[in-house]
């Protein structure tokens, strides 16, 4: 009688700890491996008057508009096919090159992407001006393994604000 007690009270013990909230949570997903989505981009920079005006006192008379063209490392950490993807990108431009300058520029985004394409991020840009917050969002259309992804980024500075379009491809790998 002693030992079927013990037994009763191992298994009710058990059941206990096997019903505990950590237990009864789902399963995640199996962790997809990151996937390399680099490539070229290519676009515009819309500068606001104080930009324009802090360019000119380090020697550089550019006009509000200039070119960007340059290159994306992006990495996905996380796609599990469904919800959200996990991203993080490095963008070099060198910008003003139709006016015969240059003006380098990198930003470090972190964000995420949903599954239909659309994506935001947000991280820090440094270029002649100084260092400031990047915030960017778009889109990524598909044509086979080509991916055409359109982004938007606001960079407001102590200068003023700078307005980006970017657009470029890149495959997956």
């Amino acid at each position: 009688m002693v030992a079927s007690l013990r037994h009763a009270r191992r298994v009710v013990c058990a059941l206990f700890l096997l019903s505990t909230p950590a237990m009864a949570q789902p399963v995640p997903p199996p962790l997809s491996p990151p996937v390399d989505l680099s490539g070229p981009r290519v676009g515009m920079t819309v500068l606001s008057p104080g930009v324009v005006n802090a360019l000119a006192a380090d020697g550089l008379d550019v006009r509000p508009v200039v070119s960007q063209f340059g290159w994306q490392v992006e990495k996905r950490f996380y796609g599990g096919g469904h919800g959200l993807t996990a991203v993080t990108e490095w963008v070099g431009l060198l910008g003003g090159l139709e006016q015969g300058m240059v003006i380098p520029s990198l930003s470090w985004l972190t964000g995420l992407r949903t599954n239909n394409g659309f994506e935001f991020g947000a991280g820090p840009n440094v270029t002649p001006v100084g260092v400031a917050l990047v915030l960017a969002a778009g889109t990524t259309f598909r044509s086979g393994a080509l991916n055409f992804p359109v982004n938007v980024a606001v960079t407001p500075t102590r200068a003023g604000v700078r307005v980006s379009v970017l657009t470029g491809f890149n495959a997956r790998r």
